[in-house]
């Protein structure tokens, strides 16, 4: 229990050490903070305050064996008592809202725990520790969400980053780490970061989300969707391509619903995020150097060693660097099927960014053959993108169609048209087919997939 003379079989003691007495000068000095200080500043420095109060008068290795009701019940019971001591006089409803805070602060993430439970929140940026701003439903906003100070936002960017064998100094001022729930945090410290620590975490979304999700959210139509989950189940290699935060790792999730279960499919990424539903999926993640600078594993180690671990399908989450040259061989090597994703702002790009990857690699290839390369490997070019109203679109479908000279060539299938823009700000616009047939149909029809012909027909007019 919390006090010593207080006895129960059912709760481990907390209690360590007897509570010191409080000063005296303590409730003058919080009745006046009371009145001076705003009520948002003030229930937060009253919360840091007791939270660093309770660490050390308890004993935190019993916290392990107990549930967080257990727990609420003995601090419940001590802050009152703090309450009581500082003379700091709250509602019901109000010690209820502090004891969650504390709680939060003691089991959790601090105030970053309401914004991680909100399922609307998609992303969380704190800008130091006064400045906290969101992503819901595609749209950025503030929020009230407040820190004590720097040093209390760094505590909380310590304990994340720490749980996963990570850490964040002045000798390391930038950290890459995955929470629990397998959202993806990056922070970074002073010296770098010349106002305070700042900290940012693409939350995981638990709800996989398939292809007719993004058919409902007006990413595609349907008749787009069809077409590509035919090119995957077709096993074409496809390039995923868009700018940051336009939803390429969410595609790259609901194409990979069109894999065969019976097939063997090995992801590399940085940050596992991939959620694929198939029975036989063997999962790398890269790893970092350690203080020491050494140990590090990257991409191109993982797609090397995937090669010699029998994949039907390799599934890369992002190509950044050297590893393209490696994937390229996968996809020409009998790992037809496999995807990855490229930051680009069209499908032109996407080609021009893998090749100056190549070069990245190290390996002494001219030009003219690592287009080849790509022209050889890569089948299919989707291009997303976040438009102005804040909604993430499928922007094109293109298909790498060879080579002509020097010049790798590509035709598109469907473009996304804007029209307009509306009174409430959502943009005006539609899906349309541009007329091409494309050549991977044989390849769909050999498989079975057989597509009614009027989806390429651009007087087809589109769901969306």
């Amino acid at each position: 229990m919390i006090w010593p003379t207080r006895k129960s079989s059912l709760v481990p003691p907390l209690v360590v050490q007897p509570r010191p007495a409080a000063p005296a000068s303590v409730p003058a000095k919080a009745a006046a903070s009371a009145i001076v200080a705003p009520q948002r500043e003030r229930r937060t420095d009253l919360k840091v305050d007791l939270h660093q109060r309770l660490i050390e008068r308890i004993n935190l290795s019993a916290l392990d064996t107990m549930s967080r009701e257990q727990i609420a019940v003995e601090v419940s019971d001590i802050v009152q008592d703090m309450l009581v001591e500082q003379n700091h006089a709250l509602n019901l409803a109000e010690r209820g809202e502090l004891i969650e805070d504390i709680l939060d602060e003691l089991l959790g993430l601090g105030p970053l725990e309401p914004l991680l439970k909100d399922p609307t929140i998609t992303d969380i940026m704190v800008n130091t520790c006064n400045v906290v701003f969101v992503e819901r439903r595609g749209r950025i906003e503030e929020v009230k969400t407040r820190f004590k100070d720097d040093r209390h936002l760094l505590r909380i960017i310590q304990k994340i980053v720490g749980a996963v064998g990570r850490r964040v100094d002045e000798s390391s001022p930038m950290v890459d780490a995955r929470l629990a729930d397998g959202s993806r945090l990056n922070a970074i410290i002073p010296p770098l970061a010349v106002d305070g620590p700042l900290l940012s975490i693409r939350k995981f979304s638990k709800t996989p989300i398939d292809m007719s999700k993004l058919v409902g959210y007006g990413a595609l139509p349907q008749e787009a969707a069809d077409v590509l989950l035919g090119v995957v189940e077709a096993r074409r290699n496809v390039i995923i391509s868009g700018g940051t935060g336009s939803g390429k790792t969410t595609m790259l999730n609901a194409l990979s619903a069109a894999i065969d279960g019976t097939e063997r499919i090995l992801t590399i990424e940085d940050s596992a995020e991939l959620q694929l539903q198939q029975r036989h999926v063997v999962r790398l993640e890269t790893r970092p150097a350690n203080i020491e600078g050494r140990g590090e594993i990257n991409q191109r180690e993982l797609v090397k060693n995937a090669l010699r671990m029998r994949p039907d399908r390799i599934v890369l989450g992002e190509i950044r660097a050297g590893e393209a040259f490696d994937m390229l061989q996968a996809m020409n090597t009998g790992h037809d099927g496999s995807m990855t994703t490229v930051h680009a702002n069209t499908p032109r790009d996407a080609l021009s960014r893998i090749e100056q990857m190549i070069g990245m690699s190290g390996i002494d290839i001219s030009p003219k053959s690592a287009r080849s390369q790509i022209a050889a490997a890569i089948h299919v070019v989707l291009q997303l993108a976040r438009l102005s109203d804040g909604s993430r679109r499928v922007m094109s479908i293109s298909e790498v169609t060879g080579m002509e000279g020097e010049t790798v060539l590509m035709q598109e299938i469907f473009r996304y048209k804007r029209t307009g823009m509306g009174d409430d700000g959502k943009v005006i616009g539609h899906f349309e087919a541009t007329g091409i047939r494309p050549k991977f149909i044989e390849h769909l029809i050999a498989r079975g997939i057989h597509l009614p012909p009027h989806l390429f027909d651009p007087s087809h007019k589109m769901g969306t």
